[in-house]
């Protein structure tokens, strides 16, 4: 009679207990997602409390059935201690996710620069983030990695600056170069006129001067823009007749006899 009714007992908590571990799951998942939680985050969270509490469930049905749970837990903190040390690497990387899905420094889309590796961002999961490269290579780094180097997320911002030096001969007329590196510039309309370009003379190198070629751009257009400068700048110096020098050297040869 009494291994009956401990056996109702029992199954009664775990039926009890397993509702209302399902609804407080529930509420987690509510609340997670009204607070903008990220979904994949928000998932995992609710199945970790999920699982925590259907643990606490067993653990009450077995103590009311007559089990040492003492001892149970001891062996199951044990058990515990070992996976961790085990998976140290990959708690780091759990815990790189997390952050990185609640800091938000790069998302999906956004071409980045982290970890060693340059790409665009595919997915971001909770141990690892998916990358793809410009020659359509998939990568899978880890948070890690990722949080433990520097990020650069060219796709944070609307525009981006092209930074060129194009340098001419010390023959070349100054005025009439920099002038048409200016309308070169001006006649493009991708190039944003606020902020305004700059073409300057940064410097009287050895063998040039140097000018200093910094358009603004949309982010989108910043490769086929630079590509497209580089061509018309080589283009333009041919059919102006500007020179574009190239380290030289001048050797002067003496005769001793004389």
């Amino acid at each position: 009679m009494e291994f009956g009714f401990n056996l109702l007992a029992a199954v009664a908590i775990f039926v009890i207990g397993r509702w209302i571990a399902k609804l407080l799951t529930k509420i987690c998942t509510k609340l997670l997602t009204r607070a903008k939680v990220d979904e994949t985050l928000t998932r995992f969270l609710s199945a970790l409390a999920y699982a925590i509490l259907l643990t606490l469930v067993v653990v009450a049905t077995l103590d009311r059935l007559g089990v040492n749970t003492t001892s149970l837990a001891a062996v199951v903190a044990a058990a515990g201690l070992a996976v961790g040390l085990a998976l140290q690497s990959s708690l780091s990387n759990f815990a790189a996710g997390v952050m990185l899905i609640l800091f938000k420094p790069f998302r999906v889309g956004d071409y980045i620069e982290a970890g060693g590796t340059a790409g665009t961002v595919e997915e971001i999961h909770i141990f690892n983030t998916v990358m793809r490269t410009g020659d359509n290579v998939k990568i899978i780094v880890p948070n890690g990695q990722i949080s433990g180097s520097t990020i650069s997320n060219f796709s944070a911002n609307a525009t981006r600056r092209i930074d060129l030096v194009v340098g001419c001969g010390y023959n070349d007329d100054l005025k009439a170069v920099k002038q048409y590196l200016e309308s070169m510039l001006a006649a493009d309309d991708r190039i944003l006129t606020d902020p305004a370009p700059v073409v300057a003379v940064s410097e009287l190198a050895a063998c040039s001067v140097d000018f200093i070629v910094r358009p603004w751009v949309e982010s989108a257009d910043y490769w086929a823009v630079r590509w497209d400068l580089t061509e018309k700048i080589k283009l333009g110096f041919d059919e102006q007749g500007f020179s574009i020098p190239y380290p030289q050297q001048d050797i002067h040869v003496h005769d001793a006899n004389k």
